[in-house]
């Protein structure tokens, strides 16, 4: 499909997606919601989609909802906020249960929806004039985005309020130390660096990517016995795979594996 408030290109098997609504802070609107649910949809189900790279384009990440907009439908705003969460959490659910990894490129603001990719991503590149804030009860809103479920996973509960209550803005090398950033890069190496990672992991093994990311969403809520029996399972089905053989062949010839996703 032909996106306007999105950059979408498929090369190398690597999904880059651009937040492209530059002149409004790469606010969410109606119109990207929709766009993102398909983008995500798009990559989960496109088995060339091999990593997914998310980014904004312009000085600013993404700063959130478009008030702007909110505040144009008047009594409506209620059912328009269902639509567009409905939509934004679809797009995040497809990210997150994708077996593409997905990597987000935080340049400047990071906050309220920008700030739920964040934390939804499995590896963040921060520039180091990035900031982040949940900034959702500043408008006098609650969280969404999935941020109530992965903030207190990735920080604990103490820190989740804080964040969530004070929309305490937190630098790019903070981020890092509460564990919500994987690395902290020059700005001027952002898009770079970035995309050198994403295409580190198109080269992997997609599927044992994909059944580590679904153990590790799952383990908070299983037992012990419980999440081994889910890993035996996920080992001995990965093991069926052509990745598997090949991995295991690398190993012992002493070569790199050349992963061919399956």
């Amino acid at each position: 499909m032909e996106y306007r408030t999105l950059g979408y290109e498929l090369q190398d098997h690597v999904a880059r997606i651009t937040l492209n609504r530059p002149d409004a802070g790469n606010t969410l609107d109606g119109e990207m919601g929709r766009e993102l649910m398909h983008a995500a949809i798009r990559c989960s189900e496109d088995r060339a989609v091999r990593a997914v790279l998310l980014s904004g384009a312009g000085r600013m990440f993404c700063v959130g909802g478009d008030l702007k907009s909110f505040a144009a439908q008047g009594e409506r705003l209620s059912a328009h906020l269902k639509e567009l969460a409905g939509m934004l959490h679809m797009a995040i659910s497809r990210f997150v249960r994708m077996d593409a990894p997905l990597v987000v490129a935080v340049n400047g603001a990071a906050g309220g929806g920008g700030m739920s990719f964040v934390l939804a991503a499995d590896l963040v590149l921060a520039a180091e004039s990035a900031k982040f804030t949940m900034a959702y009860t500043r408008a006098g809103l609650s969280p969404d985005g999935g941020s109530t479920f992965f903030l207190p996973r990735i920080v604990g509960v103490r820190r989740a309020l804080e964040l969530a209550l004070t929309n305490r803005v937190l630098t790019a090398r903070e981020a890092q130390e509460w564990g919500l950033v994987t690395r902290v890069v020059p700005d001027a190496a952002l898009a770079a660096e970035a995309q050198a990672l994403a295409a580190q992991l198109a080269a992997g093994a997609t599927r044992a990517f994909g059944a580590a990311k679904r153990l590790l969403h799952h383990s908070s809520s299983e037992s012990l016995e419980t999440q081994m029996e889910l890993e035996a399972q996920a080992i001995a089905e990965r093991s069926r795979g052509a990745d598997a053989r090949e991995g295991i062949a690398a190993f012992i010839a002493k070569r790199a594996p050349r992963f061919g996703g399956e």
